[in-house]
């Protein structure tokens, strides 16, 4: 008989430690965030002095910028990592806190309006990369995880979708860097588009939180146009990402039909596992709100959290973008992906513009 081999024992992680390895990370991230808004109040300051006109870049856009240069020129020690890894949480963190800004009369009307623009932009979306996936003869999961991740929230459909279709690593890695290349490009573009039109808040919020794919980028690029689009952009990629259940579901049952995903037996459990649990704290402050139990003061302090929160946020778009990286997948997913985004984009905005129009946004 063999002798057994004593295995040594693993000791679970302590909040504390755990909470200790994040703190680099976040640390950066508000650095770089303070940077930003540094930088913007300064050049304003140094504009006024001159009587110089220096167009206004938003905080925002320096907090991306400089992540971005970092990422891109340096490697990032590993002691960073995890603590980068949690500007998700701020971004929904600010979400929720946004929910303050609303009352809930206005996020009724607005989500009545933005759930048929919405409704449209996932059946182009899907229709669109799908046959693009075809007609570049990507592999079809790939195609269905672009078509996802294009339709409702990007990178977190993506992942969500993975598992649910059984797609391979490397189709969701391909994927993955094609959807943050197109947003990366997408926070510098809609804006400048934006401007060009002469859009309103409104319409150009609505546009950005239903054209742009990740909902950092999508928040980003609604407040480089102005707070209001801000806010704006994030209750209409709000109402887009509560549809990330139902859009997984279909893909999973037509694969498994296919013999070839895991069958699902509980339908309602498979969405409320998908559902983005911070749509509902955005909902619950945003009934608070409109309930008076908060008074001004309060109201401000939730709207400067929500912005601390964003600005952690921006911060790691910046840092999670490695150009290097993203071009090392393969250039089909970035030709569909890109063709797809173009599209996509001018058709919603096409439809934007046209509910501007018969509907006053």
């Amino acid at each position: 008989m063999a002798d057994s081999i004593a295995l040594p024992r693993l000791r679970p992680i302590s909040p504390q430690l755990h909470l200790f390895k994040l703190l680099p990370g976040i640390a950066l991230l508000a650095a770089i965030g303070y940077a930003g808004k540094l930088l913007e109040q300064n050049i304003s300051r140094y504009a006024k002095a001159h009587h110089t006109v220096i167009p206004n870049i938003e905080y925002v856009l320096w907090a991306i910028v400089i992540g971005l240069a970092i990422s891109n020129t340096v490697k990032i020690p590993d002691a960073f990592l995890p603590g980068i890894a949690t500007y998700e949480f701020w971004l929904k963190a600010g979400i929720v806190l946004l929910g303050a800004r609303f009352v809930l009369g206005d996020v009724v009307k607005l989500g009545s309006i933005s759930l048929v623009l919405v409704a449209l932009e996932l059946a182009l979306a899907i229709a669109l990369m799908t046959w693009l996936g075809r007609l570049f003869k990507l592999r079809p999961k790939l195609s269905s995880l672009l078509a996802i991740g294009s339709s409702i929230c990007g990178v977190s459909a993506i992942i969500a979708a993975k598992g649910a279709i059984d797609a391979d690593d490397e189709d969701s890695s391909f994927a993955i860097a094609a959807i943050l290349a197109l947003g990366a490009i997408a926070l510098f573009t809609f804006p400048l588009i934006g401007h060009w039109l002469g859009m309103s808040d409104h319409a150009y919020g609505m546009w950005a939180g239903l054209a742009v794919d990740n909902t950092a980028e999508a928040t980003a690029a609604g407040a480089l146009y102005s707070d209001a689009a801000g806010k704006i952009a994030v209750l209409a990629k709000t109402t887009r990402n509560a549809m990330i259940g139902f859009v997984v579901l279909g893909y999973a049952l037509h694969w498994a039909s296919a013999g070839q995903a895991k069958t699902i037996s509980n339908k309602a459990s498979f969405l409320w596992q998908k559902f983005p649990k911070f749509v509902l704290g955005f909902l619950l402050i945003s009934l608070l709100a409109t309930a008076h139990l908060f008074d001004k003061e309060q109201l401000t302090s939730l709207a400067n959290l929500s912005r601390w929160a964003f600005l952690l946020t921006f911060a790691g778009v910046g840092l999670r973008t490695n150009f290097r990286e993203m071009t090392k997948q393969g250039i089909r997913p970035f030709i569909v992906g890109a063709l797809g985004e173009v599209a996509i984009a001018s058709l919603t905005l096409v439809l934007v513009l046209g509910a501007n129009r018969v509907f006053h946004l």
